[in-house]
């Protein structure tokens, strides 16, 4: 698409229902042509953030640049982005090309031309033998891939998804998980992705922005902030990792990286409460000082080998390296 390569910019953005502070002073810089998850937990400003980018929601402070252009004010078919909804909002009276085709319609483009270009967008979306059927007649992801096409049949700068995977079923979902991927490396364009799904983020994002309490708590590469978390609320959110609180300050380390051996042995002793079968892992949880609960992920043949129970006494045990410092 000719849309490659555009930044998107977030400067000193502010939304406020009444008393209400949405989103909070948040800035932020999304490089050109990448996936970015927006990844938080109900109320944490993610939606909001997404709908003041696409223009359905006003700002209440601040800039949205899109390729250094200021679209902070203007209507969402003038700014270069394009929106899919999370319930996909298709006509059920109109045909899979119609609907497609729909923007350009009412922009005014010849009916031929029109056309032309949706069934180029169903090509894309593997969708050129459903052209002529309705949307009641198509599968949950037919229908989500309709409502992609429909978004950018618009040649959008970057496209904008507000949890487009949730009313999926799994198995579903992480088929249109790669289908997403595929689109937006095959495209060029910057994918902006609402979900509260840690895994979907992982799967997906190039850069992963982490929000809580209407603010950006940590962003970068999903690889950095899943091994890296700065926050134990970033180390709980995205999962994996026990966040452990002594005197001196508080770590997360990963529940992979604890391993169990006898008392007195260890980084710290406990006793088992949970044992839980994962297949390819066992999942241990244990009760250390100061009622904290710290769980080592073990794989199935290492745990069987040495099996233990519910109210064994226990010693966690891991590498220092593995042991990573949070500032709060």
């Amino acid at each position: 698409m000719d849309a490659m390569g555009t930044d998107l910019e977030l400067v000193s953005v502010t939304k406020r229902y009444g008393t209400t502070v949405a989103v909070d002073n948040v800035s932020h810089h999304f490089k050109p042509g990448t996936y970015t998850c927006l990844l938080g937990p109900s109320g944490c400003g993610k939606s909001s953030t997404l709908r003041m980018i696409a223009g359905h929601e006003s700002i209440s402070d601040g800039s949205i640049l899109l390729g250094a252009k200021d679209i902070s004010h203007l209507p969402p078919a003038k700014r270069g982005t394009a929106m899919m909804f999370q319930n996909y909002a298709l006509f059920p009276h109109l045909s899979v090309a119609d609907n497609v085709a729909f923007s350009l319609k009412m922009k005014g483009v010849d009916a031929s031309e029109r056309i032309a270009k949706a069934r180029e967008m169903l090509a894309l979306v593997d969708l050129s033998a459903l052209a002529d059927r309705l949307p009641d007649q198509l599968s949950g992801g037919q229908q989500q891939r309709v409502a992609l096409a429909r978004a950018l049949i618009t040649r959008p700068q970057a496209l904008l998804l507000d949890e487009p995977l949730s009313a999926l079923d799994p198995f579903l979902r992480i088929r249109m998980r790669g289908e997403l991927k595929r689109l937006q490396q095959e495209l060029g364009i910057s994918f902006l992705h609402v979900t509260h799904g840690q895994d979907e983020a992982l799967a997906l994002a190039d850069e992963i922005v982490v929000m809580n309490n209407a603010v950006i708590e940590q962003a970068g590469p999903a690889r950095e902030v899943f091994n890296a978390p700065k926050t134990a609320f970033v180390a709980q959110f995205m999962g994996g990792h026990n966040v452990i609180a002594l005197a001196q300050g508080h770590f997360a380390v990963r529940s992979d990286a604890v391993r169990l051996t006898d008392t007195g042995r260890g980084t710290m002793d406990g006793h088992i409460t949970a044992i839980e079968y994962q297949g390819t892992h066992v999942s241990v949880c244990a009760r250390i000082a100061g009622d904290q609960e710290v769980t080592a992920l073990l794989p199935d043949a290492e745990f069987f080998t040495t099996p233990r129970n519910p109210g064994d006494p226990v010693g966690l045990i891991w590498e220092h390296e593995k042991q990573h410092e949070l500032t709060s």
